[in-house]
C-alpha cells in the first residue's frame, strides 16, 4: 500500500495538477451578466420550468392511480382478491418513482440512487406480494403519489402565474397599442368607477409597466429554483434509498475496503518476511554450516566468516525491528501519538515539526490509523516532494481526531482515482474518516485527515 501511495503520490508533483488559472490549466471563460441577470436566459432556469409544468400532468396521473388502485385493494380486502390488488398498486408506484427519478434526473440533475429491491422469501405470487407489501420503499412511492399532487397544483400556479405575468408586463411597450381607443385612452385598463378610468397609456406608466414586468422576470426564476427545491426534497427523501438501507451498503462497501487492506497487509508483511528476514536467516544458517567445518582446518576464514555472520544477524534483527514497527509500533501501545509521530519524523529526510495538542488518548484502532495515516504522507514526502520542511500538527475538534500534515514542497499532488492518496483515502473511509488534499501546483501541500475519536 506505502508503495503505491508513494508512486502516485510523486507523480502528482510537478504535473499541471494545480488550481484552474495556472500553468497547463484550461481558462475559464467568464460571463458578461452576473448571474442575477442570466437567470431569465439559462437552460437551468427552462428546465426547471419545464418541470414544473410537466409536474401538474404527472401528479394527476399519480393522484389518479394512487387513490383508485389503493382504494380497489381496500375495498376488496374483504376477498382474498384485495392482498395482491394492494400489492400491485404498490408496485405501479415503485414503477412511476422509476419515471420520476429519471424525469429529476434530466431537468434537475438530480442524482437519486434506486429505492433497496424487493426480498422476496421464495417465490411464486405470494412471496411476490409478501416483498412488496413489507418494502418500506413501496409505502414511500405511495406517498409521494399523494403528496406530489396538491404541490404540483402549487408550483404550477405559482411559476406560470410568474413567468406569464413577468414578461407580458416586461413586453408591455411593444403591444400596448394592441387595445382599441376609447374617449381618448388606450392600454390596459386597471380601473374604472363612474368617475374615474385609469389606463396604463403615457409614457411614464408604460415605462413603470416594463420595468415592474423585468423585476418580475428577474426574480421568477429564484422562485422557481425554489418551488424545484421542494420537488428535489421529495424525490430524494420519498423516491431514493432509506438512510437505513444507505448506510447498510456504506458499512457492505466498508467491510470490504477493510478486508482487502487487512489481506494487502498480511500479503505485504508475508512478502517482507520472505524477502527480507527470512532469506537473510538462510543465508546466516549456511554461513554457520561453512564456518563449522572449517573452523578446524583455517580457524582464522572460520572466524571471518563467523564475523560476517554476525553482521547478518544485526541486519536481520533491523529488519525484523522495521517490520515490527509497521505492524504496530511498540512506542505507539506504550507512550501514544506524540512519541510514535516525533519517532517517524525523526527518520523523515526533511525537517519535521510535530505538535500533538491531545488531553487523552483515542481509541487503540483510532490512533493505530492516525499513527499509518502520518507515516504514509511523511514517507512519501521524503520520497517525492522536493521539501525543505514539513510539519504535522494534531488536534481533537468536537469529538474528532484531526491530522495537518504539511510540506513546502513542489505541490500538485491529487487524491484521482486509482492513486495512492485515493487509497488512503479509502482507508480513513472505512472508519467514517475524511481526507482533504490541498496541494496547488508549485505548493504548498497541505493534507488533512479527519477521524472519528471513538469507534
Amino acid at each position: 500500500m506505502a508503495t503505491q501511495y508513494g508512486s502516485q503520490y510523486g507523480q502528482g508533483y510537478g504535473q499541471g495538477y494545480g488550481p484552474a488559472g495556472g500553468p497547463g490549466a484550461p481558462g475559464r471563460r467568464g460571463h458578461i451578466l452576473p448571474s442575477g441577470l442570466r437567470a431569465p436566459f439559462e437552460a437551468r432556469s427552462w428546465r426547471e420550468f419545464g418541470y414544473v409544468l410537466l409536474g401538474l400532468p404527472v401528479g394527476i396521473l399519480l393522484f389518479t392511480y394512487a387513490v383508485t388502485m389503493v382504494s380497489l385493494g381496500a375495498g376488496l380486502l374483504v376477498t382474498f382478491l384485495g392482498i395482491p390488488v394492494l400489492a400491485g398498486a404498490l408496485a405501479g408506484c415503485r414503477g412511476f418513482g422509476t419515471l420520476e427519478r429519471a424525469r429529476a434526473r434530466g431537468l434537475l440533475g438530480l442524482e437519486v440512487g434506486e429505492p433497496e429491491p424487493l426480498r422476496a422469501k421464495g417465490h411464486g405470487l405470494l412471496a411476490w406480494t409478501g416483498a412488496v407489501l413489507r418494502s418500506g420503499a413501496s409505502w414511500r412511492a405511495l406517498l409521494y403519489s399523494v403528496v406530489q399532487f396538491p404541490w404540483a397544483v402549487f408550483s404550477f400556479v405559482v411559476a406560470v402565474v410568474s413567468w406569464t405575468i413577468g414578461w407580458s408586463l416586461l413586453t408591455y411597450p411593444l403591444w400596448f397599442w394592441v387595445f382599441p381607443m376609447w374617449a381618448g385612452r388606450g392600454g390596459i385598463q386597471l380601473y374604472s368607477d363612474a368617475h374615474h378610468n385609469i389606463y396604463l397609456d403615457n409614457p411614464f406608466e408604460i415605462t413603470t409597466t416594463g420595468l415592474v414586468g423585468l423585476l418580475l422576470t428577474l426574480v421568477t426564476p429564484w422562485i422557481v429554483r425554489a418551488l424545484t427545491t421542494v420537488d428535489r426534497v421529495l424525490v430524494h427523501g420519498l423516491l431514493g434509498p432509506s438512510r437505513l438501507s444507505a448506510r447498510v451498503v456504506e458499512l457492505e462497501s466498508d467491510r470490504g475496503v477493510v478486508v482487502d487492506t487487512a489481506a494487502a497487509d498480511l500479503r505485504r508483511i508475508e512478502r517482507d518476511l520472505h524477502d527480507g528476514a527470512q532469506a537473510r536467516l538462510v543465508a546466516l544458517a549456511m554461513d554457520l554450516g561453512l564456518a563449522k567445518e572449517k573452523l578446524a582446518e583455517d580457524p582464522r576464514a572460520a572466524a571471518r566468516m563467523v564475523d560476517e555472520a554476525h553482521g547478518e544477524v544485526k541486519t536481520a534483527l533491523q529488519e525484523l525491528r522495521d517490520l515490527a514497527r509497521g505492524i504496530h509500533p511498540a512506542v505507539l501501545t506504550d507512550r501514544g501519538l506524540d512519541a510514535a509521530l516525533s519517532a517517524v519524523a525523526s527518520r523523515c529526510t526533511v525537517p519535521v515539526r510535530v505538535e500533538v495538542d491531545l488531553a487523552e488518548r483515542p481509541a487503540p484502532a483510532i490512533e493505530g490509523i492516525a499513527y499509518f495515516t502520518v507515516s504514509e504522507l511523511l514517507q512519501n514526502i521524503s520520497k517525492h516532494s522536493r521539501a525543505r520542511s514539513a510539519t504535522v500538527d494534531v488536534w481533537r475538534s468536537e469529538g474528532r481526531l484531526m491530522l495537518q500534515v504539511a510540506d513546502d514542497g513542489v505541490g500538485g499532488a491529487e487524491a484521482g482515482a486509482g492513486s495512492g492518496l485515493a487509497g488512503l483515502t479509502e482507508r480513513l473511509d472505512a472508519v467514517d474518516g475524511v481526507l482533504l488534499v490541498d496541494s496547488p501546483v508549485g505548493g504548498p501541500t497541505r493534507v488533512t485527515a479527519e477521524l472519528p475519536w471513538r469507534r
